[in-house]
């Protein structure tokens, strides 16, 4: 009898002692495959992450690819024509107050690259002076110059619809200012001489573009000339359309 129940303790250790083993040999194989199904997984987000992002830079660099080639296709042209007029606020004599000035401008660039030309520009310019009462019957004196310019026109700011550049330029002026005097003479009525002198030009240059040839332009600007031997410093402006054709 003791011998019966000591088998029967004997049997029931050694079957807990196997379902113990058995239950933690099966919870450890278990483990693997969860670790195994949480790995791919951090890849996956860090695709999804950078998606989103190389699809934005794609699209930015497709965006930044169609802006340079619109500014090529309309800054790569190898010749400039521009067609307009002018305002000047012009000194006609040493004592005499300003005139009006109202000009036509025609100047033609040559481009060596998308920014950097050279303009050569001819102008008139025309306007009633103002010189007051004396010995003549003669006041108000139509009077005319013309300039004729030369120099290097640099864009310094380009986009698809406009640019902004700057010009300097020098050359020669060639006044009329005695045509309108009835014979007496500029001296009388306190204009300067008739004569040819220097003229210098600096301006700013502003086009908003109508197309990829045509474009429209007001430019301020600064001319000083030296007629009478003196310096005139002038301020003004030209206005009009400009055409380009011809390939760099």
């Amino acid at each position: 009898m003791f011998s019966f129940r000591r088998s029967v303790s004997l049997l029931a250790v050694i079957s807990l002692v196997s379902f113990g083993a058995l239950a933690q040999s099966t919870g450890s194989s278990s483990n693997p495959p969860a670790q195994d199904q949480t790995q791919p997984q951090a890849p996956a987000a860090t695709q999804s992450e950078q998606g989103p992002a190389t699809v934005q830079a794609r699209i930015r660099a497709r965006r930044e690819a169609r802006r340079a080639q619109a500014i090529h296709d309309t800054y790569a042209h190898l010749y400039e024509v521009f067609v307009g007029g002018g305002y000047q606020r012009f000194t006609p004599g040493p004592d005499l107050q300003r005139a009006t000035m109202y000009s036509w401008d025609a100047a033609i660039s040559r481009y060596w690259s998308e920014k950097l030309g050279l303009t050569f520009e001819g102008r008139g310019n025309y306007g009633t002076a103002f010189v007051g009462l004396n010995e003549t019957s003669v006041t108000r004196p139509s009077i005319s110059h013309y300039d004729v310019l030369v120099g290097p026109t640099y864009r310094f700011r380009l986009r698809p619809r406009y640019s902004i550049a700057g010009s300097v330029k020098g050359g020669v002026a060639i006044s009329n200012f005695a045509s309108d005097t009835n014979g007496f003479g500029t001296a009388v009525l306190g204009l300067y001489p008739d004569g040819t002198t220097y003229a210098f030009n600096a301006s700013v240059i502003g086009e908003v573009n109508v197309t990829p040839n045509l474009s429209l332009r007001l430019a301020p600007e600064y001319m000083a000339t030296g007629f009478g031997s003196t310096l005139q410093n002038d301020l003004g402006f030209t206005y009009g359309f400009v055409y380009r054709f011809g390939r760099q």
